[in-house]
Order: C-alpha cells, then sequence, then structure tokens
C-alpha cells in the first residue's frame, strides 16, 4: 500500500466535495437493493434469495479489488484512476437500471463491486494530499459524512421511491447522481502523480501481525452478519411480520 509524503499547499475543498459525493454516490448504489429487493426479484422472475446475490457480487468484487487496485495502477496518476472508478459507477447504475436479465444486473453490480473497493481504498489517501497536514481530519470527515449520509438515507428512501416510481428509475436516479459526482471531479481533482512504494507483499506481512487479523477477522464477521440481515429487511418484514405496502400516489 502507498502512503502519501506531499502535502498541499493550500487546501483544495472543492475537491474534497467532489470526493464526498462520489463516495456517497457509491454507498448509496450498494445499499439501493437493500430497499428494493422484492420489485427487483419480482420484476426479473428470480427469488428474493437470489436477488440478494447482486449484493453478495458486489462485495466479493469490492473486497478484491480495494486489496490489489494499488498495486495494479501504482504508476497511474491518481486522479486518472479515480475518474475512472467514477465512471464505472456510472455504467453500473446503468447497466442495472436496464438490465433484462437477472446476470445482466449482475455485471452491473460486480461493476459497482470494483469502483466500491478501489474509490473507497482511494479515498482518505487522497484526501491527505489535497489538503494541508492540518485539515486532513477536517477532509476525511467531509468525505466520510457522505458516506453516513448515503448509509441511513439509500436503503428507507430507494423504497419509498420504488413504490412511486419504479425500482429501475430509482437506479436512474442514482446514475444522475453518479454523473454529477464525476463531472465534479474532473473539473476540481488535480493531477495526483503516484507517491510512495506499493509492493504486493505488503498485505501479507501485515496480515501476520496477530492483533490486525484477528481485529480484521472480527470486522469482516461484524459486516458480514449486518449485510446478511440487511439485505433481506424488506422481505422479512412483508412475508413474516405481515407489514403492507400503503400504495403512493404518482407525482403529479
Amino acid at each position: 500500500m502507498s502512503t502519501p509524503t506531499t502535502e498541499a499547499a493550500k487546501p483544495a475543498w472543492n475537491a474534497i466535495v467532489a470526493i464526498a459525493l462520489g463516495v456517497a454516490g457509491l454507498i448509496m448504489a450498494e445499499f439501493l437493493p437493500a430497499g428494493l429487493l422484492t420489485p427487483m426479484a419480482s420484476d426479473l422472475g428470480v427469488t428474493e434469495g437470489m436477488a440478494g446475490q447482486a449484493v453478495t457480487a458486489t462485495s466479493i468484487f469490492a473486497v478484491i479489488t480495494s486489496l490489489l487496485l494499488a498495486f495494479i495502477t501504482r504508476k497511474l496518476d491518481r486522479r486518472h484512476v479515480l475518474l475512472g472508478l467514477s465512471f464505472l459507477l456510472v455504467c453500473s447504475n446503468l447497466l442495472v437500471a436496464f438490465a433484462p436479465t437477472f446476470s445482466v444486473l449482475l455485471v452491473g453490480r460486480v461493476l459497482l463491486g470494483v469502483s466500491l473497493g478501489g474509490f473507497w481504498s482511494m479515498a482518505a489517501a487522497t484526501a491527505a494530499r489535497l489538503v494541508p497536514q492540518a485539515n486532513v481530519p477536517t477532509a476525511i470527515a467531509i468525505i466520510f459524512g457522505g458516506s453516513s449520509f448515503a448509509s441511513v438515507f439509500a436503503a428507507p428512501l430507494s423504497s419509498y421511491l420504488g413504490n412511486v416510481i419504479g425500482w429501475r428509475d430509482v437506479f436512474l436516479l442514482g446514475a444522475g447522481i453518479s454523473v454529477c459526482a464525476l463531472a465534479l471531479q474532473a473539473f476540481t481533482l488535480p493531477a495526483l502523480k503516484p507517491i510512495g512504494t506499493t509492493k504486493p507483499g505488503t498485505l501479507p506481512a501485515v496480515l501476520k501481525i496477530p492483533q490486525f487479523s484477528s481485529g480484521m477477522l472480527a470486522v469482516a464477521l461484524v459486516f458480514c452478519g449486518h449485510f446478511a440481515a440487511f439485505t433481506y429487511l424488506r422481505p422479512f418484514l412483508e412475508q413474516t411480520t405481515r407489514v403492507g405496502q400503503t400504495p403512493c400516489p404518482p407525482f403529479s
């Protein structure tokens, strides 16, 4: 993993906001199936359990990408990498929105996993290069504030909007947000040449540290449990607790 060693002369707050919007768009896209699982499964002719694999596919490729991207892109300008990952987010949302089959939808979710894992792993390190050292905590708070906002509102808002405009149009709205993030990043992100060193053996070496490996295992179990329950919350409420839907009138 590479460690930033340069410091910006003055803070690039516009670029920080652009990255925060990109992170929010990624988290929103990741959480959308939790609020839309039932209509997605019905429309594509699969079970809710099968539709939930859209989250599994995203998670698997996010983990793989987050571990390998720093090494694979070690010679590339960080700006170009971030823009490429944001473009994948746009493609993912559009592919899911227009997916004729569940297989095509899975391809779109795989693209999201690549974008999510890569962008997420680079966000904090990039923030440290866009502002002076004294402003790094504020910059990171802004970026991950976008993540927190999307985590709280993505699932319930998507469930409501899916009942009003349909689940495919919800993903189109997500695509619109991701296009805005991509455009803002293109206008605000400066060139960020790769710095530091990235070696493929760094991760195995770190995982050999007992405290680190046990901590990572605990975090992995927490997230596995969270998403295993969170993904299927809507089908559980509808089928087990019999919580009904109140149809919403269409927008006039």
